[in-house]
């Protein structure tokens, strides 16, 4: 079994501004207050967990934090991830743009409209991307190569010869 893990002994400067931080209108902060205090006090992270309603691994998180960091660890940080890539580099999203100048019957879907979906499962299928892809994957892609994504329009047509005569004297 893994020893308690608690926080290193905490200066008076950092233990000021941690009890000021329990004043705090940020819920964040005051959480990391709330559970870097108590470890300084020598309870378990498993208790600190219970007596604040939160997960075990949010009270590691803020120890790690604190290690890592210091009383910048009061500060939350961006969620964005730190990589992302895209899942159409280059040929392969020109690729896409070649596979949506084609009807989705030549793919043997049962519709002639591409959905953003529609189009993820075929770029699969077709092997542009290793795994399915979502259609706001899709969707991204398509604005990168700018590209805009439009609902299908519908057309009505007819084989009359004179339909276009007849159209334009029904409206005019």
């Amino acid at each position: 079994m893994k020893p308690p893990r608690f926080v290193r002994p905490l200066t008076d400067a950092e233990r000021q501004a941690l009890e000021a931080g329990l004043r705090s209108s940020d819920a964040f902060v005051l959480r990391r207050c709330q559970i870097l205090l108590a470890s300084a006090r020598g309870v378990r992270a498993p208790a600190i967990a219970r007596s604040l309603g939160c997960d075990g691994h949010t009270v590691h998180d803020a120890l790690t934090a604190f290690e890592a960091r210091g009383l910048a660890c009061l500060t939350r940080g961006s969620s964005r991830p730190h990589t992302s890539h895209a899942a159409f580099p280059g040929a392969r999203a020109e690729a896409l743009r070649a596979l949506l100048h084609q009807s989705p019957r030549t793919f043997e879907k049962p519709t002639s409209l591409w959905t953003l979906d529609l189009a993820a499962e075929v770029s699969c299928e077709e092997g542009l991307t290793p795994t399915r892809v979502t259609g706001e994957t899709i969707r991204a892609t398509l604005v990168r190569l700018g590209v805009k994504w439009q609902r299908a329009k519908a057309w009505i047509t007819s084989p009359d010869p004179e339909y276009a005569r007849k159209k334009d004297g029904a409206t005019g």
